[in-house]
């Protein structure tokens, strides 16, 4: 077996690689707590489904955007503390809602 060029696979590649799979599997867990409050009604599901989305595949989507876009890192570290926040604020809500 041969091994990958290191120049095959650079840091780049290995972040946004990581970053898209957290946003895969956190999108599927928002899809089951989203499922949950379909089938409960459970307000608390839905606040926790937006919390997780948020904090996954929100943050992942803000910062491909950002960096897309052309600001600088400055500002694209400033929206990913935002839509980490809003997803905090949304599993809070869940956790708390009596």
């Amino acid at each position: 077996m041969t091994a990958l060029p290191s120049a095959a696979v650079g840091p780049d590649a290995v972040v946004w690689a990581s970053g898209a799979l957290t946003a895969v599997v956190g999108l599927f867990v928002a899809a089951l707590a989203y499922r949950g409050y379909r089938r409960n009604g459970a307000h608390k599901m839905r606040a926790l489904a937006v919390g997780i989305g948020l904090l996954t595949a929100g943050v992942f989507l803000a910062v491909v955007l950002a960096t897309w876009s052309g600001v600088g890192a400055g500002l694209v570290l400033l929206v990913r503390g935002l839509v980490t926040v809003a997803g905090l604020a949304a599993v809070l809500y869940a956790l708390l809602r009596a």
